[in-house]
């Protein structure tokens, strides 16, 4: 069994680079990533307090986690499409000038 402390290091650490990531690059494909990895940290943490506490409530709530994670990665990739599309790049400097 894997102690607490150990997850909820993992889980900052995961945290933290998915931070760096969202905030310091301009690459929309890796800002999605990003969040992506900051949800699944929040995920290792629920199911580390989950196992901690014996209780089924954290691997609920993380599978309701994933299931947002999904549904905003669909409509990220659909917005990313559309800006690829008008104007050939996938820089974040680029979805600041759509309008409507």
């Amino acid at each position: 069994m894997i102690p607490l402390q150990q997850s909820m290091i993992l889980g900052a650490v995961l945290f933290s680079i998915g931070m760096l990531g969202f905030l310091t690059r301009r690459n929309l494909i890796v800002v999605f990533m990003s969040i992506e990895l900051m949800l699944n940290a929040v995920n290792v943490n629920l199911v580390a307090f989950s196992n901690y506490f014996h209780s089924p409530q954290g691997q609920v709530f993380a599978v309701f986690i994933i299931t947002v994670a999904a549904a905003e990665a669909a409509t990220g990739l659909a917005i990313l499409i559309a800006l690829f599309r008008l104007y050939r790049s996938v820089n974040v400097d680029d979805a600041n000038t759509l309008k409507w």
